[in-house]
């Protein structure tokens, strides 16, 4: 779940999210902050991602699984979104937003160490978000999101074929699915330069459906090949932002949040087959917690410097994490500039290190597919981002 999708925000490290309220990307930090946009705006956004990612061995891996790491997991992503506010009165404000800010891809070497547990895997959703906002009172506004979700699902793993003369086998997975969901949002200025912004995500549950594709496997694995439906939640979150001008130029700006990852580590599968057996898996996901503290600068000219550092908690422990979900702790660090070009067009720049540190696996899923234990080292993930802001 990232909040890097190309807008101001990575500048700053996500800081003020749900309180910062600036530009046409508040539809999807927090749609009641349209309320203080003073006319129709569209924003466009260009992201980069590279990412670190690489699996090193150690001695209790399995020998007959070779040596290879996999190479870099992750490599380039490219992403970006595109955000509309259509000011109807001062007072009442329509949005919309195309983006993506839920799941990742990862691809390994097909030869590599892990291959029996994941050769590649892609679990994105694409969102569009219809939005409305309302200013209730002077100091108290209310927004409103639909979270309309296009899921793809993507798994290719190899199936061990047993003999040492025997080639390895390929299963895949590959299905869509739409799923629904919302945002509510409340936005209190309590003074100029004052506000303080909060906002609930609902789940998004998205059913995959699929028939497994095996490939030169023995005709004993081919009754695996029957439907079934792997049921995953976009998890439902909290924030609670604050922005707070100390002198005229220059503002604090930060966040706590939740989300409910412990319900994303319990997919549903069911197989339908004669016997149409249906299980819940626990993957033994823990709820996430953030913190995040960022700071604006008005500089000459209408120049706008910000900076921003946050937190969040690892979703998994080192005991239960899989090469399919290489995740930790994260600890960003953010810088970003605005400027307007013109009375109506502001151009953004923003980068952002992740750092996700040095994360242990150690799994063991039988003969079949080995023992597999090392460690992801040093791992970070780069973010580059050009926005532009566009007032009608």
């Amino acid at each position: 779940m990232l909040y890097e999708i190309g807008t101001p925000d990575l500048g700053l490290a996500a800081a003020g999210y749900a309180a910062r309220a600036q530009d046409a990307a508040t539809v999807l930090t927090n749609p009641a902050g349209m309320t203080r946009l003073d006319r129709t705006q569209f924003m466009f956004s260009g992201q980069l991602l590279y990412a670190s990612v690489q699996f090193t061995p150690n001695s209790l891996t399995t020998p007959s699984l070779g040596t290879n790491n996999g190479g870099n997991a992750i490599g380039f992503l490219p992403g970006g979104s595109a955000f509309f506010v259509y000011s109807a009165t001062p007072d009442l404000k329509f949005g919309f937003g195309f983006f993506s800010n839920f799941g990742l891809a990862e691809s390994y070497d097909s030869a590599w160490v892990g291959r029996y547990y994941v050769q590649s895997a892609t679990l994105i959703g694409l969102s569009m978000m219809p939005s409305v906002a309302y200013r209730v009172l002077p100091w108290l506004s209310l927004g409103a999101s639909a979270n309309i979700m296009f899921g793809v699902l993507k798994d290719t793993v190899a199936v061990n074929g047993i003999l040492p003369s025997a080639p390895d086998g390929t299963l895949k997975l590959d299905s869509n699915a739409w799923g629904f969901g919302g945002e509510f949002g409340v936005l209190f200025e309590i003074a100029k330069g004052s506000r303080i912004g909060a906002t609930y995500n609902t789940p998004v549950s998205l059913n995959f459906g699929t028939t497994p594709t095996l490939t030169n496997v023995p005709d004993a694995l081919l009754r695996f090949q029957t439907p079934l439906t792997l049921g995953m939640q976009d998890p439902q979150g909290v924030m609670v932002s604050f922005y707070q001008e100390v002198v005229p130029g220059f503002a604090l700006l930060g966040n706590v949040g939740w989300q409910n990852w412990s319900k994303f580590g319990k997919p549903e599968i069911t197989i339908a087959d004669q016997g149409q057996t249906s299980a819940t898996l626990n993957l033994n996901y823990k709820d996430t917690w953030h913190v995040a503290l960022g700071a604006q600068i008005q500089v000459a000219q209408g120049w706008l410097l910000s900076s921003g550092v946050s937190y969040d908690s690892s979703m998994i422990s080192d005991q239960q994490r899989t090469p399919s979900l290489p995740v930790g702790a994260a600890l960003r660090f953010a810088a970003g500039i605005q400027h307007p070009v013109s009375e109506s067009v502001e151009l953004g720049f923003a980068y952002e290190f992740l750092w996700g540190g040095t994360l242990p696996l150690d799994q063991n899923r039988g003969p079949l597919s080995g023992r597999l234990a090392g460690a992801y080292n040093s791992t970070f993930l780069n973010f580059f981002a050009l926005n532009v802001n566009w007032k009608l």
